[in-house]
């Protein structure tokens, strides 16, 4: 396993979690990966890919979603997140994680719209049970803490997606990796 595969893994691993519980992505952590690309393209140690091919996938990535965070629809650690991500694979890694990464945040999407019809036409033994859990102090503790992670953030977490679909192409063997 090379050091850009251990950054790789181990970032995506921290995105998803701090996004999913927290709706944050953190820039200390993009930061020591962007060190670690530099770190490993200044000693020419493993596989990496090529300094200009690292830069192209940073300015790629920063251009691709700059534009959806400016029409507010997405956060900047989704845009930073995804520029790193070109940075440390390179450009060839951005399409492949960008299409799963985004099917998931559709599918995601879909299901936060469709999800309250969906209750109305539970059956009675699940709707019984769903009730019966939402009543239980530790489901409504364990919200409350998500509720004060996330300090009013709310939305699709799409940096948790575009951090787990960097893993499966790592474990994937794509690229360079």
């Amino acid at each position: 396993m090379t050091l850009i595969t251990l950054a790789a893994l181990l970032l995506g691993l921290q995105v998803a979690i701090s996004d999913l519980t927290a709706r944050r992505v953190s820039n200390r952590a993009l930061l020591a990966v962007l060190c670690v690309v530099v770190l490993v393209q200044a000693t020419a140690h493993g596989t990496a890919p090529s300094i200009s091919e690292c830069l192209l996938g940073g300015l790629i990535g920063l251009a691709v979603l700059l534009p959806f965070y400016a029409f507010g629809w997405m956060g900047a650690g989704d845009v930073k997140l995804f520029s790193t991500i070109g940075f440390l694979l390179g450009i060839n890694a951005l399409l492949p994680i960008w299409v799963c990464a985004s099917l998931a945040a559709g599918g995601h999407a879909l299901l936060v719209i469709a999800w309250p019809s969906a209750v109305r036409y539970m059956p009675a033994v699940l709707h019984k049970a769903n009730l019966a859990y939402q009543g239980t102090p530790w489901l409504q503790d364990w919200h409350l803490n998500l509720r004060a992670a996330r300090r009013g953030r709310v939305g699709i977490p799409y940096a948790a997606y575009l951090g787990l679909a960097m893993i499966g192409y790592v474990l994937q063997g794509g690229g360079h990796v």
